[in-house]
């Protein structure tokens, strides 16, 4: 198996089967493995001479830890007509509507995420209307934090991360995972506030971590927060 290379099979699960992804890496010393909590996935890192067969057999070993996370999964929160999603905290009902004159594909309306056009695509509609408004609303207070540190935003995108909540880099871009859009407004303000500090320490320091706690005191908290409600938040749409 060459390094580097990732190879998807499957994996008896309760039954029937789960997606098991092999991740050999040059650097890896042991293996390891990880619930995809977002692909609904086994992901097994390898070290470069460990065979497939031998990862198996750790895998097996294993069993009972990696059923029981499995079995612990939230459960998935699909894009659909009457589905209700969190957006800053605030329950809302994906709504199917008709065409509407001087309305866009989706927008919010008392509580609700209206989408219109063709029911095969108001998944992906509510999708894209949701990662349009938490950049929106990622860049909005990134701005106004930035300015608190005397800095400016060079730019702010949103992906769909799975391990990283946000990034930035040297030029100034912000990058953040579009998800935290179902995260109260505490969470949200405590990544960026995150985000912006690297502005000024591009680091892991003492000042760096200083500044995080000025811009949110209450950072270690939210972080917490993250952490328990991961798997909850990779699990919507």
């Amino acid at each position: 198996m060459p390094d580097g290379s990732s190879i998807l099979i499957t994996w008896p699960h309760r039954g029937g089967e789960v997606a098991l992804r092999l991740k050999p890496h040059p650097r890896a010393r042991r293996l390891a493995v990880r619930i995809d909590a977002a692909g609904e996935a086994v992901e097994l890192t390898m070290p470069r001479r460990c065979s497939r067969a031998e990862a198996l057999r750790f895998l097996e070993d294993n069993r009972l830890w990696v059923e029981k996370r499995l079995d612990a999964l939230p459960p998935r929160i699909v894009f659909a007509d009457g589905a209700e999603i969190p957006v800053m905290d605030v329950i809302h009902r994906i709504r199917h509507v008709g065409k509407i004159r001087g309305k866009g594909p989706a927008w919010i309306d008392a509580g609700e995420i209206c989408v219109t056009g063709d029911p095969a695509f108001l998944a992906r509609r509510a999708r894209d209307f949701l990662r349009a408004l938490a950049k929106e609303e990622f860049q909005r207070r990134a701005i106004a934090m930035a300015a608190l540190v005397e800095r400016e935003v060079s730019r702010v995108t949103v992906r769909d991360t799975t391990s990283r909540w946000g990034s930035c880099a040297h030029n100034g871009n912000l990058s953040f995972c579009w998800r935290l859009i179902f995260t109260p407004d505490g969470i949200i303000d405590s990544v960026v506030a995150h985000e912006v500090a690297h502005l000024v320490h591009m680091n892991h320091g003492v000042r760096f971590w200083q500044l995080v706690e000025r811009l949110d005191p209450d950072a270690k908290a939210h972080k917490l927060w993250l952490n328990r409600n991961r798997a909850r938040l990779l699990r919507i749409g």
